[in-house]
């Protein structure tokens, strides 16, 4: 699920005093294990980017377009490991169907870009009083492009409409049959770095919810699990906290909130290693559960569990959330979208970005295949009441579904 982040510059620093005055959380014997082996990541190499690039370049051929362009941003760092933050001044690279990469970059950058760029020895520099707009098209034409030029759906307006101005016979399609055909299937390597991302987080909100003490606010258990993260050798991207009623709004509430004896808590949380995401969201009572909260929590135990079971080999990506909603219709919610019950889709694509390609939801017909990775997290929302959330993240194989981590156990034992 999307986190609004109550990270500051200094969470780490945050957090940890707030981990101070609270509860230390290396009392936690899980947590101080855990940190004793941690465990390196191992980075994509250069050859499975390299492969990304050959493939992307079939998808291009196969769909009748000469060349992609994209700017900086987690489509480039996946073909070619460069990350560069975009601003104001373009900088692109151009993969064609045919031909080396190239790359274009403000002149006063240049040392730096060439310093990043490891799969091509051409780049074009533009200058202050320059248009970057005539040197992609200088590439493009140099590549012999005629026909279509796919366009990554996050490069930015400006981008695409000024090298259209300077090429205006060219046809501007979109990419996503090339960038979403390639990233939607991870490889061994990349479930290996999403399978840690998945664990440091899962042990973050475990220690966390170990730490929780009457009159806490969500902003600091949010940065408790941002600094255990960090520790963990995650990064933090921001956990989303909310208690009591206010767990029925699934992005939050911009209310302020202390921690009560008997609040539901829900935290959703996740961290990026070598730039792989993770997403898990834990929801459990602070104090004792009442029979109708553990009655909600276990039907949505059951339609969480529904999801994972649909999401089979050659099943569509509609059937996954059809199973899982009728489990919570079932039970009187709903229906539909309808409040109290599930208002939003049952899950999200996942990758280098932490909602992408594609999603369990009504309409899409997508069928699944292995390397596939979504996340499983229907919810109920009652609102006045309280709101619940399971999610985690699983990959498909060959033989079905896999949970990068176990489910929460019960409404007491959330980790």
């Amino acid at each position: 699920m999307e986190r609004r982040s109550f990270l500051s510059k200094s969470a780490a620093v945050v957090g940890a005093a707030a981990i101070g005055r609270h509860a230390s959380l290396f009392d936690v014997p899980e947590l101080a294990a855990a940190e004793e082996t941690k465990v390196a990541a191992v980075p994509i190499t250069d050859a499975e980017r390299l492969a990304r690039i050959e493939k992307a370049r079939r998808l291009m051929i196969e769909n009748g377009i000469d060349a992609i362009l994209l700017e900086g941003g987690t489509s480039m760092f996946y073909y070619t490991g460069v990350r560069w933050g975009n601003s104001e001044r373009t900088f692109a690279v151009v993969i064609p169907a045919r031909g080396e990469l190239a790359w274009v970059t403000p002149g006063f950058e240049e040392a730096r870009a060439r310093e990043l760029i490891k799969f091509s020895k051409d780049v074009r520099v533009w200058q202050e009083d320059e248009s970057p707009y005539k040197v992609i098209a200088g590439i493009l034409r140099d590549r012999g492009v005629t026909g279509k030029v796919g366009i990554e759906e996050r490069l930015r307006f400006f981008v695409s409409d000024g090298v259209r101005q300077e090429m205006p016979s060219l046809q501007f399609v979109s990419a996503t049959p090339v960038t979403a055909g390639c990233r939607m299937i991870k490889s061994s390597a990349e479930i290996a770095l999403m399978t840690r991302a998945n664990e440091i987080t899962l042990q973050a909100i475990g220690a966390t919810f170990k730490s929780l003490k009457d009159g806490m606010t969500n902003q600091q258990v949010s940065e408790s699990v941002a600094a255990t993260t960090k520790t963990l050798g995650g990064r933090a991207d921001g956990a989303l906290v909310i208690f009591g009623k206010y767990t029925a709004f699934p992005h939050g509430s911009v209310q302020p909130q202390k921690l009560r004896e008997g609040d539901v808590v829900l935290i959703d949380a996740g961290c990026t290693v070598e730039g792989y995401v993770s997403d898990i969201t834990r929801t459990s009572v602070f104090g004792k559960p009442t029979q109708r909260m553990r009655d909600v929590w276990d039907i949505e135990q059951r339609a969480q569990n529904a999801a994972f079971a649909a999401a089979q080999v050659g099943a569509t990506c509609e059937s996954v959330d059809a199973a899982a909603r009728k489990v919570i219709t079932d039970a009187g919610f709903g229906p539909d979208y309808k409040v109290p019950g599930l208002p939003h889709r049952t899950g999200h694509g996942i990758g280098l970005d932490g909602h992408e390609w594609t999603n369990f939801v009504r309409g899409n017909t997508t069928r699944l295949a292995p390397g596939m990775c979504f996340s499983d997290e229907p919810t109920i929302a009652i609102y006045g009441e309280f709101g619940v959330r399971h999610e985690d993240c699983l990959h498909m194989t060959e033989a079905g579904p896999k949970f990068f981590n176990a489910q929460s156990k019960s409404i007491e034992q959330p980790v």
